[in-house]
């Protein structure tokens, strides 16, 4: 009697054996794609108003109707796309994106393109929700702090660089050209996504919880305050920047700050990256303390140039990790919903957005541009307090490799 050898089973994206560098710095690409799509119309908004012969209050409406749609789309469309495997839905969710932005690019009409705004932050949002997770998953499960540090790379260089590099090009070559750039970089990182990202699987029916169950998981709903208190207190100075350098009467300029900001992000990726696995309850704390620290020199060194820059090099180290350390503790306290307890950040983070233009808005009608440091601190003091109160639910050691994501 002749037996044939089993068939060799395949290696699934949940049992890597390497740390995929090309593909998690594919992922980091998509990651800048998202941030310079969400801020560019920021940098451009003079620009934009010539060309469409319309308000810039008008085109200040792109920014919130790209906000809308991730906080509108995000949790819902992740909650019904758990089953689907990894890859095909991050290509299709690109593609969407893609197809959202090249419509903005095209447009000359302000509903098109207020909706077609709606529709890449929904799809943007998608994007997000996934990814931290998805990284993690075709990673190393020893790795997977760096996994996902190397992955939220690609936010503090889109801070960095995307809005000043699409504002150069929208002066330089015209508005809709800039947008035009964003799709072409997006269409590189999904052929190498496509070509060499390894595949990885949805969740089993069984193990799906529903909505509201994965937001009642002990330690979700405490790791979303933190969300939405850290990047209320950094969005609300962040956005404003430009008026709080005009109080200080110092020579920096607007441009110049943020570049520094993200540059210092970077730096705080690298710095996360390598003690997320290790010690992930420590680098929270220390990165929240750090960046209250940086408030209170914003606000009593006002004055000094050099301190403001010095502030501004600790406020990017510090929160330029955020991101990575939030998005590991929604994925280690999610669990097996980790997918969906991770589509609740994006949607944190653009309420806290949408929350800190109308604050910032209302605080500079009545007063001076220095109170944005106070806000910083308040609210960094609330993010402070919370990581503490939720220490034992909400922000855990990564399990061990044997333990698997």
């Amino acid at each position: 009697m002749t037996t044939t050898a089993p068939a060799p089973s395949l290696k699934l994206a949940d049992e890597p054996k390497r740390l995929p560098l090309a593909s998690l710095a594919a992922l980091a690409v998509i990651g800048f794609v998202l941030v310079a799509m969400e801020t560019m119309p920021a940098g451009l908004l003079p620009v934009i108003a010539a060309g469409m012969d319309i308000r810039e209050g008008t085109v200040g409406l792109f920014v919130s109707a790209y906000a809308l749609g991730t906080v509108i789309v995000t949790i819902p469309a992740i909650t019904l796309t758990r089953g689907m495997r990894r890859k095909p839905l991050l290509l299709g969710a690109i593609g969407g994106l893609i197809l959202a932005n090249t419509t903005t690019a095209l447009s000359s009409d302000v509903a098109l393109s207020l909706a077609s705004r709606f529709l890449a932050g929904a799809f943007s949002g998608i994007i997000w929700g996934m990814l931290a997770a998805y990284g993690r998953k075709i990673s190393p499960p020893s790795r997977a702090g760096l996994s996902l540090a190397v992955v939220s790379v690609g936010a503090p260089v889109g801070f960095a660089l995307g809005t000043p590099l699409g504002s150069w090009i929208g002066t330089s070559l015209g508005w809709r050209w800039a947008f035009a750039g964003l799709t072409g970089v997006a269409l590189i990182a999904a052929a190498l996504i496509a070509v060499i990202a390894p595949d990885a699987p949805g969740q089993s029916g069984t193990s799906r919880l529903p909505l509201v169950r994965v937001f009642r998981i002990p330690g979700i709903a405490v790791i979303l305050a933190v969300i939405f208190t850290w990047m209320l207190a950094h969005n609300t100075i962040y956005t404003y920047i430009a008026p709080y350098l005009r109080t200080t009467g110092t020579s920096l300029t607007a441009d110049v700050e943020l570049f520094i900001f993200g540059v210092a992000s970077i730096a705080g990726i690298i710095i996360t990256g390598a003690v997320l696995d290790r010690h992930p309850r420590p680098l929270l704390h220390g990165s929240v303390i750090a960046f209250i620290a940086a408030a209170v020199v914003l606000l009593f060194g006002n004055t000094s140039g050099p301190a403001i820059i010095a502030a501004t090099i600790l406020w990017g180290i510090t929160f330029g990790g955020a991101p990575a350390q939030l998005q590991a503790a929604l994925t280690v306290t999610g669990g097996e919903d980790s997918d969906v307890a991770n589509s609740f950040l994006p949607v944190a983070f653009n309420l806290a957005i949408f929350a800190a233009g109308v604050l910032g808005a209302a605080l500079l009608t009545n007063f001076s541009a220095l109170v944005l440091t106070i806000v910083m601190i308040v609210a960094g003091l609330a993010a402070l307090l919370l990581t503490i109160y939720g220490r034992r639910t909400a922000f855990l050691p990564s399990p061990s490799p044997t333990e698997g994501p």
